[in-house]
């Protein structure tokens, strides 16, 4: 929801970057009372949410002449978020942050938050849609416009609450309908480039952050199998290892190897051709729907298996009130446990239908 009434007090999530600021001054152009917030999520090693960029969102924030704030919640976000994150790669799973991150600190915490300051959304700069139905009263998710930039796939989780509270002013804009209107605003940060790693991994080496918080995952060490169990190498311990995976598996057979999956108990990861990663079925837990209800029989979906993938067509049939299995109608690739399956409507691959997270697939 963009359509921000007249005099309405506004949070806006502010991370010095251009999405966010040209948020902020959607709002204000629209008459709402902007309150920029930046997070502060991580006390080193980022390249988000860090000092500077705080300043980058302060100088936006005194441009458009707007309060602004800093809020600190590292050590909750190191709890919730980054330790969680150094288990599941322990657990042999390959997980997402970004998707915590969204519903426990944008749609959760600064929530809270806003209510303090009386205000009646919390708006990001997110490249999403969200749109309320008239006839039942219910939010409803969209991908942005801009299909390049979507970013709805991180937001299945949030809530009934939560979306008829949150405000995407930028999901009908292009990037560079974003970075123009920065450029015509003057702010500094209209050409600043954005990070496409995990704000906690600023150097994209996720094993060595997980040896940093669990000192006990660098002494690790296991075998690299075939599906027949012929040894072929060693390896440093599972979390350096995800499904999919080709590159650094530290051996040579003259062909090519991927990662088909890791087993945390046993430290062995199991490798094979490109063709065994071809998945049929999958199952998901904690499985979230829009609506707030599981539909009452199969849907045919197309289902999202990862941030990058095309969505591919499914049927989705829940099983239980926190689990759904998904019948793929031609084979997905490489799908790792821990990500994130997003279900879509079949027809125009555009609203979403619910989530939940990959426990397994099978061919």
């Amino acid at each position: 929801m963009s359509d921000s009434g007249s005099g309405e007090r506004v949070v806006v999530a502010m991370s010095g970057g251009v999405d966010s600021s040209v948020a902020a001054a959607i709002l204000s152009a629209e008459g709402a009372e902007a309150i920029g917030v930046s997070m502060r999520l991580s006390e080193s090693g980022s390249r988000c949410c860090s000092l500077e960029d705080a300043d980058d969102a302060r100088r936006v924030a005194e441009r458009l002449g707007i309060r602004f704030y800093v809020a600190n919640y590292a050590e909750a976000f190191g709890r919730e978020v980054i330790d969680e994150f150094a288990d599941a790669y322990l657990a042999g799973r390959t997980p997402i942050p970004c998707v915590a991150c969204n519903k426990s600190f944008k749609f959760d915490h600064l929530l809270e938050r806003a209510k303090v300051f009386g205000a009646t959304r919390v708006a990001t700069g997110h490249y999403a849609r969200v749109k309320l139905d008239a006839e039942t009263g219910q939010a409803r998710l969209y991908r942005s416009v801009c299909r390049e930039k979507d970013q709805s796939y991180f937001l299945f989780p949030l809530d009934q609450v939560q979306l008829r509270s949150a405000s995407f002013p930028i999901g009908e804009m292009t990037k560079e309908q974003v970075r123009e209107r920065a450029r015509r605003l003057g702010f500094e940060i209209a050409e600043k480039p954005e990070s496409q790693e995990i704000c906690f991994v600023p150097d994209g080496d996720y094993a060595k952050v997980v040896e940093r918080l669990r000192p006990h995952a660098a002494r690790l060490s296991g075998e690299i199998v075939d599906q027949s169990g012929h040894v072929l190498g060693t390896h440093h311990g599972v979390h350096h290892f995800t499904v999919g995976q080709r590159h650094g598996l530290g051996i040579s057979t003259g062909r090519r190897l991927y990662v088909l999956r890791v087993d945390p108990r046993l430290q062995k990861v199991v490798v094979g051709d490109v063709e065994d990663l071809d998945c049929g079925r999958a199952t998901v837990e904690k499985v979230h729907w829009i609506s707030g209800e599981p539909p009452a029989a199969a849907i045919r979906v197309r289902v999202q298996v990862r941030h990058r993938h095309r969505a591919a067509f499914a049927e989705v049939e829940a099983v239980d009130g926190e689990r759904a299995v998904i019948c793929f109608e031609a084979p997905v690739r490489a799908v790792a446990p821990g990500q994130a399956a997003v279900f879509y409507d079949a027809e125009f691959d555009e609203e979403v239908i619910g989530g939940g997270w990959l426990v397994e697939g099978v061919p």
